[in-house]
């Protein structure tokens, strides 16, 4: 395993100084979208589909789709769920794709999305996340969502606590034991 390089980036707005198509980038959106989609994935949805713009949304809802919207921290209305972890608990999100917007982590993945892969990080997910970042060995890029384009400390935290899980297994990796 070649040495693991992480980088964060607190901000999609100064993403375009840390881009590097080349790394895995993890969205973080910690207090709603990430952890929604997360939620949503383990209670059974097929997919979520995340857009940039509300008009995308009601698009694929007009379509059929089920459909998620937010703009600062409000349900929108016209849609099936806002951006909390809550709403993507009901049986009849099973099997199905949902689209998804919101105010700052699907402006994240939209900023990402030309980087060889794009992931999603969550408390929920921290473990498969980190695993699978080790079994990729490949440079990891931690992008913070923030809130509108500014720091926030929730993002932050999660990434230091991905930095410091991934260092952990890394040398785990390299004795051996991983």
């Amino acid at each position: 395993m070649d040495k693991l390089k992480i980088d964060a980036c607190f901000s999609p707005y100064l993403y375009p100084v840390y881009r590097d198509d080349e790394s895995i980038v993890v969205i973080i959106d910690i207090l709603r979208a990430t952890s929604a989609i997360c939620t949503a994935l383990n209670h059974g949805a097929a997919a979520i589909i995340p857009v940039a713009s509300v008009e995308a949304a009601m698009k694929l809802k007009q379509e059929g789709m089920l459909a998620g919207a937010e703009r600062d921290a409000v349900k929108l209305d016209g849609f099936d769920f806002g951006n909390s972890p809550f709403h993507y608990m009901q049986d009849h999100i099973i099997g199905k794709e949902i689209a998804l917007t919101t105010t700052n982590g699907t402006q994240a993945i939209e900023a990402a999305k030309e980087a060889h892969m794009v992931v999603i990080g969550s408390f929920l997910n921290i473990d498969a996340l980190c695993k699978m970042l080790i079994e990729e060995n490949r440079s990891v890029l931690l992008l913070c969502s923030g809130w509108k384009n500014k720091f926030n400390l929730e993002d932050a935290l999660f990434a230091g606590a991905v930095t410091s899980k991934l260092t952990e297994m890394s040398e785990k990796y390299k004795e051996g034991d991983g």
